[in-house]
């Protein structure tokens, strides 16, 4: 060990008088000053002018860590990519330089054991390496006295990452070194091995038999999650196998100049490090011998708590099996290939694979297309060409082999391809039962987290609650696409909001055929537009007399239809149309605000980032708002049979409520008293009913517009699926809150202080270092 460490000190010292050394930490501290000046000195600036003309403001709405150190320009990032720029010219002489001073032989010659030479001259490399990890420290500690409680954990996190990755470049660089008596083709060698690790994570990922090898090959993004604060025992043991192969094949070249071996004793050296080296990687990924540790605030690489008591509930005693539907035909289907199968566990499953690592994973390859799903695209791309033709030219197309897909008639023998639309999805199987998990067409594809959970709890029994959209009299419809209709909160498989993705069971009734069934969750009745048989009136009384949840969107004009309904439950709507004057929009579009009621219906994310805000008096007007195009006003009887609590409220002196016509393409309508129109401070247009009754609490919720829950208006909907997952008292959707108090978000130094911090890392430390280092090699010159 002595041994080691003399020969390291040896050559730290020639790294200490070598110009090259002292060339690449003035460069790299010169890029780390750039991008951790600008932004501060540009953030310093803009939070002085803030402080200076808007009283309210008090810090940034969002942490500074992150983008200042993580973000694709903060300064890891750009020092973790340059950084194969650096290791090669710091390697390239450390092996090369001995043969071509004849110093080679003289260690050959030597006691000196060759290991004890390879481990000597990495363990300079390491402390040449702690020498950038120290250069990246000065901007982590200055960023701690300028940012207000700067996210240490994080910055370590990313610390460890870059140093394992430097760590793991120098172990490359050396073996390149040995090789070519030439420095500069060390270096271009090194380079060569970096691009080609770098890349190799997307070679040959069609095949099954190299995916894994040479995904776990790949050094391209190995730093990723470190920089996110996930740090992995597979991440850091790949570094250390990296290592240990290319100190190995070090010593094996070393050896091999100083042996008569035949060359396959030489090759089966190399042959055993790696092989040796990619069992322990591979033994060591294994989701059950993984070990993880979280350093985020609200630990948000890691699922949810909510979701680890899912898998939790499921336990050990039945594996959850889940396979993956691809039909080369339809859409989505270049995710759903076997090029893409290790993004697809990465992404999706790795974070649940951490609490149950049983999760068995199949995948089925088959073609599909009937021309109904796209309007025969395919056919009319290819005419004259048969199903099984155009799926054996569209897999020549993507480079796959066409003999992998089902044809139609198998695949129907496992699923209706139908069902699902003909894209990618997934069906999950745990014991006896099966779920299925669907994609998306949005730039993240795959489910979320939530989406995941929904479909988990059904598998281990939590009953979907059943919804009835009542049809009969031209209600809006959950099988229409219109921009009025409801499939898209409804049925839409491709929508992520729609109740089907998130656990509900959805269907239709007409009352005046039909009973309301026993297992009936929720009745909606939405915008009827003919008034309700006497049969269906009470049917539905009947329905709330049992202590029915029940959910009823009415539109102006239309009040004499729900009326009789309502009175019912000592609520009615109003005769007229809300009007809200407004300079961009016609004045029957309203802007109600959320009360306190209607945001602690669900853990919607809108409605939390209002709270939060409430909660931090962040905001101006307090509230959060709910566009509703055409909306009618409610008033309701206060010692009636229910609790009944506004759930939408107009601004105060915004609105009245206009009796007589109103036309939409002129000038402003006028408030007319003569014709009955009424002024009030506000109006309510929906309200939340509530009693006690067959032991539980029933739910009703009446609304005075429907088009803002429909297809066209659910994106700018703050309920979104509020209302639903209220009245299914919460068990459905899924929701996950993560409440992250972030407190790195103000900066402790003026915009004066910033200019000249700026100042003094580009240009005097860099000068220092410059001064010093070529004080330092005139002297050793000169002696």
């Amino acid at each position: 060990m002595k041994i080691i460490f003399k020969i390291a000190k040896n050559e730290v010292r020639n790294l200490v008088y070598s110009p090259v050394a002292w060339f690449l930490v003035i460069v790299f501290l010169v890029q780390c000053a750039i991008f951790y000046a600008e932004p501060i000195t540009m953030g310093s600036m803009l939070q002085e002018i803030l402080s200076k003309n808007n009283p309210k403001f008090k810090q940034f709405p969002s942490a500074l860590t992150a983008p200042l150190f993580l973000s694709e320009t903060g300064v890891f990032a750009k020092a973790l990519q340059n950084l194969f720029l650096f290791i090669p010219l710091l390697t390239m002489g450390i092996l090369s330089r001995e043969v071509n001073s004849g110093t080679i032989k003289l260690l050959y010659s030597s006691p000196i054991r060759l290991r004890d030479l390879v481990l000597g001259k990495y363990l300079a490399l390491m402390c040449y390496s702690l020498v950038l990890v120290g250069i990246l420290c000065i901007f982590m500690v200055s960023g701690a006295f300028q940012i207000k409680s700067i996210d240490y954990p994080v910055l370590l996190s990313a610390t460890l990452g870059f140093y394992l990755l430097a760590c793991a470049y120098s172990a490359i660089g050396l073996f390149m070194s040995s090789l070519s008596n030439y420095q500069i083709i060390s270096a271009i060698g090194t380079f060569m091995v970096l691009f080609i690790l770098g890349r190799i994570g997307g070679f040959w990922q069609q095949y099954d038999f190299v995916r894994d090898l040479t995904y776990f090959l790949s050094i391209a993004g190995r730093t990723a999650k470190m920089m996110a604060g996930l740090i992995t025992t597979k991440d850091v043991i790949y570094f250390v196998v990296v290592v240990y192969m290319f100190l190995g094949f070090t010593l094996f070249k070393l050896k091999g100049g100083r042996e008569a071996k035949p060359w396959t004793i030489k090759a089966l050296r190399y042959i055993g490090v790696v092989i040796s080296g990619v069992l322990i990687g591979y033994v060591s990924s294994r989701p059950a011998l993984t070990g993880y540790l979280d350093v985020t605030v609200g630990k948000i690489n890691t699922i949810h708590p909510r979701s680890q008591k899912i898998l939790a509930r499921m336990g050990d005693n039945a594996p959850l099996e889940v396979t993956l539907y691809t039909n080369l035909l339809g859409s989505g289907a270049q995710r759903g290939m076997p090029v893409g199968r290790n993004p697809y566990l990465t992404t999706l499953w790795e974070s649940f694979l951490r609490f149950k690592p049983d999760i068995q994973f199949k995948y089925v390859y088959y073609y599909y297309n009937d021309g109904s799903l796209d309007n025969r695209q395919y056919y009319k791309a290819y005419p004259g060409k048969t199903e099984k033709q155009i799926a054996g030219i569209t897999a020549k197309q993507i480079n796959v082999d066409s003999a992998m897909f089902m044809p139609p008639a198998e695949i129907r023998k496992i699923i209706d391809p139908n069902l699902e639309n003909g894209r990618v999805f997934m069906q999950l199987r745990y014991k006896d039962k099966k779920v299925n998990l669907r994609t998306f067409d949005d730039s993240y594809f795959w489910p979320d987290e939530t989406h995941v959970d929904d479909a988990l709890k059904l598998l281990i029994g939590d009953k979907g609650p059943k919804i009835y959209f009542l049809s009969g009299n031209l209600e809006r419809s959950i099988h229409k696409t219109g921009e009025r209709e409801y499939s898209g909160i409804a049925i839409d498989k491709g929508s992520r909001n729609a109740l089907i993705n998130h656990g509900f069971d959805t269907d239709t009734l007409s009352l005046d055929s039909r009973d309301i069934p026993a297992d009936a969750d929720i009745l909606v009745i939405a915008d009827p537009k003919t008034n309700l048989s006497q049969a269906t009136e009470e049917k539905v009384e009947q329905y709330i007399d049992k202590g029915g949840n029940l959910l009823i969107f009415g539109e102006p004009r239309k009040q004499g239809v729900l009326n009789p309904l309502l009175g019912h439950l000592g609520v009615q709507f109003r005769n007229g149309t809300l009007v809200e004057l407004s300079k961009n929009e016609t004045p029957d579009k309203v802007i109600p605000y959320v009360t306190a009621t209607g945001a602690n219906l669900a853990e919607e994310s809108k409605l939390l980032q209002w709270k939060e805000a409430l909660r931090k008096k962040a905001t101006e007007d307090d509230t959060v708002t709910v566009p509703m195009p055409g909306a009618m006003a409610l008033s309701y009887a206060i010692n009636g049979p229910f609790t009944i609590s506004p759930l939408l409220e107009t601004r105060p002196n915004k609105t009245w409520l206009k009796i007589g016509s109103m036309v939409l393409d002129s000038v402003a309508p006028v408030f007319n008293p003569r014709e009955g129109d009424v002024k009030a401070s506000s109006f309510i247009t929906a309200v939340q009913l509530t009693r006690q009754i067959n032991n539980k609490q029933q739910r009703i919720i009446v609304c005075g517009d429907a088009d803002f829950t429909s297809n066209m208006r659910m994106t700018n909907n703050s309920f979104r699926n509020a209302f639903y997952s209220w009245m299914a008292y919460g068990i459905y959707p899924q929701y996950l809150p993560r409440r992250i108090d972030v407190k790195d978000n103000l900066l402790l130094i003026s915009h004066r202080t910033g200019k000249t911090l700026k100042i003094i890392y580009i240009w005097v430390l860099p000068g220092l270092l410059l001064l010093g280092g070529g004080l330092l090699l005139i002297r050793r010159k000169r002696k």
